[in-house]
């Protein structure tokens, strides 16, 4: 695996490039965003926000407009508006320095595990109770006639077929669609449930709600007729309060 460091501490950038390559990784390094967008194809990036040339908000908006690479924001920004703002230009995870390097790590295994999962399901084609799913195409059709949803009706749809059947908790919905942790994003998924649901008409029960996680999506398996209350609306956990990220344990690395 090939991770591209986009750092300007060398301090910084020399600790994380050891510990990444006795981890088995090859590290690429860039020491500003004119670097970063120059750098060759990567797996991951670890994108540092406070660049010398640009600011790395603007950087992982680009990159995100590219294609499909994770990246992990890594920076002093720790402020809950910071983090809001790195999740919604498209970062997939957002570390703050100073930062446990083992936890770092096992970030960067998750992202990149979430990124092979999507990437290969990415050609599936799903078929459940008359609908068809096509994530290649991002096309839906139902009895063979198109369903109509918008972009973020699918992306929501499509984060349910990759879960392949497994209850996926509304925070890491909210997350994947629109990349923020703003608790207020609850109520929009709400909204947006309901109408695709509704725009899946006899098929709707197949987005089924799990009560105090979220939703999943009905197996072929399963089939109708589907429970009443598993179609039903979800009334959040009175303890969701969003996705704050924990604090992180300093070490020597980073400032």
């Amino acid at each position: 695996m090939r991770i591209l460091l986009v750092e300007d501490d060398n301090r910084v950038a020399d600790a994380l490039t050891g510990s990444l390559r006795r981890n088995g990784y090859e590290v690429w390094r860039a020491a500003s965003a004119a670097d970063a967008l120059a750098a060759p194809a990567v797996d991951l990036v670890l994108l540092d926000l406070g660049l010398p040339d640009r600011d790395g908000i603007e950087v992982c908006r680009e990159l995100r407009a590219r294609g499909s690479v994770p990246v992990i924001a890594v920076t002093a920004r720790g402020g809950g508006p910071d983090r809001v703002r790195g999740l919604r230009s498209g970062a997939d995870d957002y570390v703050v320095k100073p930062f446990n390097a083992a936890e770092l790590l096992a970030r960067i295994e998750a992202v990149l595990r979430r990124s092979m999962t999507r990437r290969v399901g990415e050609d599936r084609l799903v078929t459940v109770d008359g609908l068809e799913i096509d994530l290649g195409r991002r096309e839906v059709t139902l009895d063979g006639r198109p369903v109509p949803l918008t972009r973020k009706e699918f992306d929501v749809l499509a984060v349910l077929v990759r879960a392949e059947g497994a209850a996926v908790p509304r925070d890491r919905i909210i997350v994947e669609v629109w990349q923020t942790t703003y608790e207020g994003m609850s109520r929009t998924l709400d909204v947006h449930m309901a109408n695709l649901r509704g725009k899946l008409g006899r098929s709707g029960s197949v987005v089924r709600t799990v009560r105090g996680i979220g939703y999943r999506l009905a197996t072929a398996a399963e089939g109708p007729p589907y429970a009443a209350s598993d179609t039903g609306p979800e009334v959040p956990p009175s303890s969701h309060r969003g996705l704050s990220s924990p604090a992180l344990p300093p070490t020597a690395v980073g400032s």
